[in-house]
């Protein structure tokens, strides 16, 4: 098995120092060769530059990528899976959220035959070490009941920054991705569904980062997230 990670990145240059020195390790200690694919998302620090700076031993291939402009944390994600060579596939946050010690849960359940294992922070299991303030966590509820009910999909988490794709999964999947904003990910879970894609969650330990590069502080911005997840199915049945 090759693995591949995707790390999504916009104005990390400092975050994503540690995100690489600790999944790099780790990396480097297992058994099965990997890459680690970081996208620059329009960046205007040094995130690439920062990251190409890298250098990985024996088994492991590090490459940085950068476009600009930003364009959004879902056509940085798809930018990276489609180009990900491994037999499997995942991304993970650059704020290093969820430790890459994760991984081996979700690889787990793609060895009992899934095509896609999900990081939940809602299950049984799962620890948060520090979490959102109380406003943000309760709209996030409100927003989960909301999308799964017009989805028709049944996850009690489905922003996790951490999930896993087999090679052809992700590769079907992020090939129909049209959202290029945050809520991409209900949009791959719902195409899971619609294509009969077998899905599996597993529990985390979980920290919240403060900065996060994606803010919800205005009307404006939480209303554009139900506008998003609106045009989700408008989207696929144009197509």
């Amino acid at each position: 098995m090759k693995l591949s990670i995707i790390i999504p990145a916009y104005n990390e240059a400092d975050r994503i120092v540690g995100t690489l020195t600790r999944t790099l390790a780790y990396l480097e200690r297992q058994d099965y060769p990997s890459e680690v694919v970081v996208v620059s998302d329009g960046s205007t620090d040094e995130t690439r530059k920062v990251a190409g700076s890298f250098r990985a031993k024996d088994k492991v291939v590090i490459t940085a990528l950068e476009y600009h402009p930003n364009r959004g944390k879902g056509y940085a994600v798809r930018y990276g899976m489609l180009r990900g060579s491994g037999d499997v596939i995942m991304f993970m946050d650059a704020d290093y959220s969820v430790p890459i010690e994760a991984v081996e849960n979700g690889l787990a359940l793609i060895r009992e035959g899934f095509d896609v294992a999900i990081a939940s922070r809602a299950l049984s299991g799962s620890v948060v070490t520090r979490h959102q303030n109380f406003l943000r966590e309760l709209s996030a509820r409100l927003y989960t009941a909301i999308q799964n009910f017009h989805l028709g999909i049944r996850y009690p988490d489905t922003q996790c920054g951490f999930k896993i794709f087999t090679a052809a999964a992700a590769r079907n999947l992020f090939a129909q991705q049209k959202l290029d904003s945050v809520i991409f990910d209900p949009e791959i879970l719902w195409l899971a569904k619609q294509n009969g894609f077998k899905v599996a969650q597993f529990p985390v330990v979980w920290r919240h980062a403060e900065n996060s590069r994606i803010q919800y502080d205005s009307l404006k911005k939480s209303l554009f997230v139900f506008q998003e997840l609106f045009r989700i199915k408008k989207l696929h049945r144009r197509e």
